[in-house]
């Protein structure tokens, strides 16, 4: 990364906090209703790239793993997501090593095969436009920025293949400026869901 750059990073991680867990805004409740809708969790690892004179640089150092708890109410979805980074050589330039998302999406509108949604997130607030059976998606969020900030938009494309169990996710990180977009870092996810169920005995027994 090029030094102006870097200087950009550090100043908006100061002035903005750069979506460090304090941030989150996920809704305090009294209880937790297990039982309430449709509840997926997801576990999965993602691959880091940084934009830096029109070529994707891979930035291990970035990388993370995370789960994300998804409950499915109606035409609401709620989303938790905790991210972690495990490389020793992460140095906090992008965030926090471990931080906390809250996603909430409401569907309000179908035209054809196509489903419409606004989204409220720690990350920003957008539009979501997905298919009937929420097997493609991809999330539109602005997030609130200031002229320090090397992005100011955010585009999430989620591909769903229920049958394998598996979600493939992909997160831009733009620059927008008259319509014009310039990325700016992404992140390749992939991640396997589970549902709850039963088991007939205890999945792992003490290795001699």
């Amino acid at each position: 990364m090029n030094k102006g750059l870097m200087i950009l990073v550090i100043l908006a991680m100061i002035l903005m906090g750069c979506g460090s867990s304090k941030d989150t805004i996920i809704p305090t409740i009294e209880e937790i209703n297990l039982d309430e809708g449709y509840t997926i969790i997801w576990y999965g690892r993602s691959k880091v790239y940084r934009y830096d004179e029109g070529e994707w640089i891979r930035s291990e150092e970035n990388d993370y793993e995370f789960t994300v708890t998804q409950k499915r109410i109606g035409n609401t979805w709620k989303s938790i997501k905790n991210m972690h980074r495990r490389h020793p050589d992460f140095n906090t330039m992008f965030g926090d090593r471990n931080q906390t998302m809250y996603f909430e999406v409401d569907y309000y509108d179908v035209k054809g095969d196509t489903v419409y949604a606004n989204v409220t997130s720690t990350l920003g607030d957008g539009k979501v436009v997905a298919d009937k059976d929420f097997r493609h998606t991809v999330i539109t969020m602005y997030p609130k920025t200031n002229v320090f900030m090397p992005y100011n938009k955010f585009r999430i494309t989620q591909h769903y293949d229920y049958e394998k169990g598996l979600l493939t996710e992909t997160v831009e990180l733009l620059k927008e400026t008259d319509g014009v977009e310039t990325p700016f870092m992404k992140n390749e996810e992939i991640a396997y869901f589970f549902v709850r169920g039963k088991l007939d005995e205890a999945p792992t027994v003490y290795q001699k």
